[in-house]
């Protein structure tokens, strides 16, 4: 009995194939989990650029009416390729001054669903909007759920708020 333990000891055949076969799902985990992670924060990156960009966009118009906000709401949705439109929000807001250090809604407009009720107050950092002045709000959120479901199965929801000031006049003004 002991000379067959010692024999089975010494015995090196198929050692590397069965350590092999005994680290392969921890390995495929790690590189599946690495690249869906990867993803998640190329998905965040690219909600905070539709942010920040389509606040910049509208903040840089005098004016703006239906058919610039839809080629605003198109060249947005551009921004979160190669992941799908179906999960993302824009609301995009011209919030000016109530008179009493904070703000409230003149328009707001939304690439789904219903934006802000205008004349609603909004909360925006202290010293945001001058006495007489506005700024653009845009609220991006995207649900991501990831390509494969195989490491986390569960879908994320992702957001970000910008503030660009108007650069040509004090208010951007809606057209109808």
């Amino acid at each position: 009995m002991l000379k067959a333990l010692r024999n089975f000891r010494r015995a090196h055949s198929g050692m590397a194939a069965v350590e092999f076969a005994m680290m392969l799902p921890i390995m495929l985990l790690l590189v599946f989990g690495a690249i869906e992670i990867t993803n998640g924060l190329i998905c965040k990156t690219n909600v905070s650029n539709t942010a920040s960009t389509a606040a910049d966009l509208v903040s840089q118009e005098s004016s703006v009416g239906t058919t610039d906000i839809n080629n605003v709401f198109s060249a947005l949705s551009a921004l979160t390729y190669p992941f799908s439109q179906t999960g993302l929000r824009i609301v995009i807001t011209s919030v000016v001054d109530d008179g009493h250090g904070g703000g409230k809604v003149d328009w707001s407009k939304t690439n789904s669903g219903n934006g802000r009720t205008t004349g609603s107050a909004v909360a925006v950092p202290t010293g945001l909007i001058t006495t007489g002045g506005s700024v653009i709000m845009a609220e991006v959120t995207y649900t991501y759920t990831q390509p494969s479901n195989w490491v986390v199965q569960i879908p994320i929801s992702m957001s970000n708020t910008f503030y660009s000031h108007p650069r040509r006049v004090a208010q951007v003004k809606w057209t109808s």
